[in-house]
């Protein structure tokens, strides 16, 4: 049995198993609802139910509170039709959004690189190619783990047969552990993607800027290689901030791509480097280093940042402080499954979608 649901203001019409999130089909037949954590947590996929009933599910009552319910709103991340609907969502899709559909694939490990003291870089070989823009992530199902867990893709859509990820180990992660400690080459695992809403805005010519903390330097190498290998000729920036040099991964890739590229700069930090490293850069923060370089002076620039929660939240400050606002700052934020979430979400600073 399935179940179909009218999306208001587009008119969009998505067919629903029995027992499927609306989310779920939605993503799959490619029609884009906003979300971010989801598991019924954020509140970012809040929609009003204006034909039809649905069983709410697991919905947090911090996310949709009791009296929203009495009004007939439910999460589209966990909530499943019990009818035919219609819904009414807050769609605001940016028109460089390809809108590829989430779809499940199986993939095998090909080769497993330790990128520093705690990143590991893993590569898969997918069963089909997946067609994804640079900056989305995918789904990762890692054995004996319930759920699921959500890692960018590294490398650009090009090779569109080959995901990269690279992966942060997470004191006291269960997924994260056995991906460092128990996958070999050859293991054999199941993912589903593309998902996510960061992408290089191609439409606009500003001159980019990437923010990039830790692992969170995956998505903004995707992205950056894939404008250098469309011969995108704007200005484009990287500051990759590392506590030391050890954990400063791929560096040489960067120095490689800038003296290749005239148009590409790369600017390194290290908070703490240690004293062996012998580090010659910029010492501080990643939104340190912008600042500096840019000398507090943002506008004219799309800026688009990856990494943890506080390195988000510093680099929003500064960028706006810096006269670069809401309109032109895209992100995704790196919260571990122990945070409460598997996936990406959206600064607080920010209030809409």
């Amino acid at each position: 049995m399935s179940y179909e649901i009218t999306v208001e203001p587009t008119g969009d019409l998505i067919e629903v198993e029995e027992g499927q999130t609306i989310l779920d089909a939605a993503l799959r037949q490619g029609v884009w609802l906003p979300f971010a954590c989801g598991h019924g947590t954020c509140a970012t996929c809040k929609v009003q139910v204006l034909e039809g009933d649905a069983d709410i599910g697991e919905a947090s009552p911090f996310a949709l509170m009791d009296m929203e319910r009495d009004e007939g709103k439910i999460l589209v991340c966990c909530a499943r039709p019990e009818s035919d609907m219609v819904i009414e969502a807050d769609i605001d899709v940016d028109p460089d959004f390809k809108g590829f559909p989430v779809q499940d694939y199986s993939a095998s490990v090909t080769q497993i690189t330790d990128l520093s003291p705690t990143i590991r870089g893993i590569q898969l070989k997918l069963n089909r190619p997946m067609d994804f823009q640079a900056g989305q992530y995918i789904n990762l199902q890692i054995p004996g783990v319930e759920g699921t867990r959500a890692f960018s893709i590294a490398n650009a859509p090009g090779d569109n047969a080959t995901i990269e990820l690279h992966v942060r180990r997470v004191e006291g992660g269960a997924g994260t552990a056995w991906l460092h400690e128990q996958m070999q080459t050859g293991d054999s695992l199941a993912l589903s993607g593309p998902f996510g809403q960061f992408f290089v805005r191609t439409s606009d010519n500003q001159d980019a800027i990437f923010l990039a903390g830790g692992s969170g330097l995956s998505s903004p190498q995707s992205m950056i290689l894939d404008m250098l290998e469309q011969g995108d000729q704007r200005q484009i920036y990287l500051f990759q901030g590392a506590r030391n040099l050890a954990e400063l991964y791929n560096r040489e890739l960067f120095e490689t791509l800038a003296r290749e590229h005239g148009h590409f700069h790369y600017i390194p930090a290290l908070s703490a480097p240690e004293p062996g490293d012998g580090w010659q850069g910029f010492r501080g923060y990643v939104h340190e280093a912008a600042k500096q370089h840019f000398d507090n002076r943002f506008d004219g620039h799309k800026a688009y940042l990856c990494g943890p929660p506080p390195m988000i939240d510093a680099a929003i400050s500064t960028l706006m402080q810096g006269r670069l606002f809401e309109r032109d700052i895209h992100m995704e934020r790196f919260v571990t499954a122990a945070d409460g979430a598997a996936g990406p979400e959206r600064s607080a600073l920010f209030k809409r979608i």
